[in-house]
């Protein structure tokens, strides 16, 4: 089966926002301070709190009342409202600073996967579907490429590849008990897995967080960025799943690999 026209163009954005710049270099940009002054001004062991609370947040929010959105394959995602709500919890965590972002990220995190799976029903996505969901917090290891990436490791395909056991594991437990139960081993490794590349992301919006001039206008503009970035890392990924629905996974990938 050969690509039509249209759809190599939707590849094609698709392979725009999902092979550009990570979050660190948008953040640089935005407020022309290089975030290497944000991690000095961390404590010792904030990385480490940063993995544990990205797990937690991962956690909660995949276990929140986050996919009863009714299923409407194809219609238009709500990016704008999921955009304020975030910027909101945002300017609380900007005014009181790092000690918020054990309350804050829970927040935002799940609002942004609130927001991804409106995008992956946009995209013709069944959200009653556990391959669906799966897809929705696999999102969160897609940050884009970030300052701690191998190459051979940062490429989306790469990702989806090293996240394909975990999920599929996940899938057949949530398949038979669902996903209410907390402490499931399958869905706890996948988690885990995930978060190692979306605390990477956390820790680099908290080190800008931390620069004392950002303050809480800059913590909004900082989650809204952020939830702007994997919003586009969503509507990569479920465009190349609705391609992969039609014309299959190997001649999307090697049409993706050649653009």
């Amino acid at each position: 089966m050969k690509f039509q026209l249209t759809d190599t163009e939707d590849l094609k954005e698709a392979k725009l926002l999902l092979e550009n710049p990570g979050i660190t270099a948008k953040l640089t940009n935005m407020f022309g301070t290089p975030i290497e002054k944000g991690f000095k001004l961390l404590p010792a062991d904030w990385n480490d709190k940063v993995v544990e609370l990205t797990r937690s947040a991962l956690n909660r929010a995949v276990h929140a009342a986050v996919f009863t959105m009714k299923d409407a394959p194809g219609e238009r995602s709500s990016n704008a409202w999921h955009k304020i709500a975030v910027a909101t919890t945002g300017s609380i965590g900007g005014f009181w600073g790092l000690p918020a972002l054990a309350i804050e990220l829970p927040i935002s995190t799940t609002i942004m996967l609130r927001s991804i799976a409106d995008i992956a029903r946009s995209e013709g996505e069944k959200i009653a579907s556990t391959d669906t969901k799966l897809a929705c917090i696999e999102v969160f290891a897609l940050g884009g490429p970030s300052c701690s990436d191998d190459a051979s490791e940062s490429g989306y395909f790469a990702i989806r590849a090293a996240l394909a056991q975990s999920i599929s594991k996940a899938a057949g437990y949530v398949a038979e008990k669902g996903l209410v139960e907390e402490g499931a081993p399958a869905l706890v490794r996948l988690i885990i897995q995930i978060a190692e590349r979306f605390s990477v992301q956390v820790t680099e919006k908290v080190a800008v967080q931390a620069i004392p001039a950002i303050g809480a206008a800059g913590g909004a503009l900082i989650n809204t960025l952020f939830i702007d970035h994997f919003q586009d890392m969503a509507r990569g990924h479920f465009i190349v799943r609705r391609l992969e629905r039609q014309y299959g996974k190997e001649l999307v990938k090697a049409t993706y690999q050649t653009l």
